[in-house]
């Protein structure tokens, strides 16, 4: 309406000085969060938006849901969708407890946060805002004007809630255990452009990590920029996924380039290299240097803008109290000016490339190597990075726990393996509905156990094989002939070819599927796959009784009578063959049965017998 874009550009400008606090020291990987006035486009009104590129942190995505969801719950008025290159990955977050209704298709302008809740308009709410029935999602008018007059019918359900909070409960104070702070021995310039501006550390980490044969040009040389000859031990502060990134890739420097790491087993190596990489990654920048104008950037910081926020902070106690020109006071202004330039850049005209910045930030700070070195032999310890292995147990858990599911006791006396609900867990998993999307899982435990309907099944064939003798169809009856396995001749036929004029009911067709069972049933009797089953009137695997019954080879199978199989038996004697299989890794036993709860022990007596074979 009238003032509404007036009215979303202060929201945008209260929004920067509200989050400032927590977005100033943020680290991100690739881009930072910013909101921005966009106009009216097509049926999409005016509003606030923005998009990250955030890399290979999925933290900082979750970091943007948080701050998403508070900024509705600050300001009422607004209302929020948010997605992704995968979609609605909100909804791909809470996919086990989504309604049957929703899916990818008709999902679009569904999701909103608004209030600080989430929502989910449903799909019988569409049609009564006169909206083209073949097309199933609702355009955003309509969408903002169901959330507004009937919101709290919206409201997603508990479970979908709860499994988008439990991605970001813990923020703030979240971000301060995602990062890594570690000692680097590096250039003197990196230290000082780093002490001014902390999130270069991302960029210059990303220059290393995703470096190529031309990007190396510029290091096979003595560095320009960032000469070997001038460097001092810092503490450097790293996102986990940064820090990660640059352990964990193997490089060896260029001689030409000055850099030289100490023997792997000196204590400072890890410092060393973490400071090679780290010059690598910044001289890297500085030689796709644009060669902009010093202050050129610096420009942002001396608009109206810019005073109204400073004074916004100051308002906010966002310096804590510290005095005004301390080195303290001077390391949250530079965050703070940090953050507010990436924040207006998209409406700026000015685009400077990281290695301008770097470039500018060097010729405008002293470098005091003397005071470096004082700092060095006074570094507080780096944190500890035992958080990079993870053992295969450990690693178990976390899967557990992402499940939502309680681990297996470790204690073998409490420790109960139930065969019967191997066996019934297997038999759920059979008769849930299966399609080109999927199984469903049973994931309920207190599901009744598996049962079968003669009158459905009976009714179910008579709809596929039709009771009427006119559908069958002569192939058909050809086939029930040639299965035929009476002794009679071929007047038999005859009086078969007749059986067409007569009807045939529900009843004799499943005796008739029963009787060519049976004759399976003999048959197969004598064969291998005979021979593999246990059944129940043996109790053990009916080889040996195929043993003794060779001894009179005249006497056919049907001379005796057939015992019945032991399914749950043959069923939990192959699950648990094919669990041995696995060798301990993933496989499908494993995954079915984990994925409803079950879960089969190691393998022990096969472990025993192998290490007696062995001595």
């Amino acid at each position: 309406g009238p003032g509404g874009e007036a009215l979303l550009r202060r929201c945008a400008e209260v929004v920067l000085v509200r989050f400032a606090p927590l977005l100033a020291s943020y680290v991100w990987q690739r881009q930072p969060f910013r909101l921005r006035y966009v106009r009216r486009r097509g049926e999409t009104p005016a509003h606030l938006g923005g998009t990250t590129l955030f890399g290979d942190n999925v933290e900082d995505e979750w970091f943007i849901v948080y701050l998403v969801r508070e900024i509705t719950r600050e300001f009422p008025g607004l209302a929020a969708r948010i997605d992704d290159n995968d979609g609605e990955f909100l909804l791909i977050e809470a996919a086990d407890f989504l309604p049957k209704w929703l899916n990818p298709e008709n999902s679009e302008n569904r999701v909103f946060f608004y209030k600080g809740e989430l929502y989910i308009i449903p799909l019988s709410e569409t049609p009564e805002q006169d909206c083209d029935l073949s097309a199933p999602c609702p355009t955003i008018p309509q969408a903002l004007a169901l959330l507004s007059t009937c919101s709290e019918e919206f409201l997603a359900a508990e479970p979908i809630r709860a499994a988008v909070n439990k991605r970001i409960d813990g923020y703030p104070e979240k971000i301060q255990a995602s990062l890594h702070r570690a000692h680097c021995f590096l250039p003197a310039g990196v230290a000082a452009v780093l002490r001014q501006r902390p999130s270069l550390v991302a960029v210059a980490v990303q220059a290393f990590y995703l470096r190529d044969p031309g990007d190396l040009r510029a290091c096979r040389r003595p560095f320009r920029t960032f000469p070997a000859e001038q460097r001092v031990m810092a503490l450097v502060t790293f996102t986990r996924c940064l820090y990660a990134q640059l352990v964990q890739q193997k490089f060896v420097p260029d001689r030409r380039s000055g850099y030289t790491l100490p023997s792997p087993s000196h204590p400072q190596y890890r410092a060393y290299e973490l400071g090679m990489k780290l010059a690598h990654g910044f001289e890297i920048l500085c030689s796709k240097s644009s060669k902009v104008a010093p202050d050129a950037k610096r420009n942002v910081l001396s608009g109206p803008l810019w005073e109204r926020f400073l004074r916004s902070l100051k308002e906010k106690d966002y310096f804590k109290g510290e005095m005004e020109g301390s080195a303290k006071y001077l390391e949250l202004l530079h965050m703070a000016e940090d953050h507010f330039q990436q924040s207006v850049a998209p409406e700026s005209s000015v685009e400077v490339s990281p290695g301008d910045e770097i470039l500018t930030l060097l010729q405008t700070t002293s470098i005091d190597l003397k005071e470096f070195e004082r700092e060095a032999a006074c570094l507080p310890p780096e944190d500890d990075d035992s958080w990079l292995d993870i053992t295969p147990d450990a690693l178990d858990q976390m899967l557990k726990e992402a499940r939502n599911e309680s681990l297996p006791s470790t204690n073998e006396e409490e420790q109960r393996y139930d065969l019967e609900t191997v066996a019934e867990s297997m038999k759920a998993f059979v008769s849930k509905v299966s399609s080109h999307e999927g199984a469903e899982m049973p994931w309920s435990s207190d599901e009744s156990h598996v049962t079968f309907d003669v009158d459905s099944f009976t009714k179910a064939l008579d709809r596929i094989l039709g009771a009427d003798s006119e559908e069958l169809d002569s192939d058909d009856l050809d086939e029930e002939e040639e299965f035929d396995f009476s002794d009679g001749d071929d007047e038999d036929l005859d009086a078969g070819s007749q059986s067409q004029d007569q009807k045939v009911s529900p009843a004799e067709l499943v005796g008739s599927l029963k009787s060519y069972m049976n004759e399976m049933d003999r048959e197969l009797a004598q064969t291998n796959v005979g021979k593999s089953f246990t059944t129940h009137k043996r109790g053990a695997s009916s080889v040996e009784a195929a043993a003794s019954e060779s001894a009179g080879p005249d006497s056919g199978p049907e001379d005796a009578e057939l015992a019945p199989v032991d399914v749950d038996m043959n069923l939990v004697a192959n699950l648990l063959e094919s669990y041995s299989a696995q060798a301990g890794l993933a496989g499908p036993t494993s995954n079915i049965l984990q994925s409803m709860g079950v879960y089969l022990p190691e393998n022990k007596d096969h472990a025993g017998s192998s290490s007696r074979a062995t001595q």
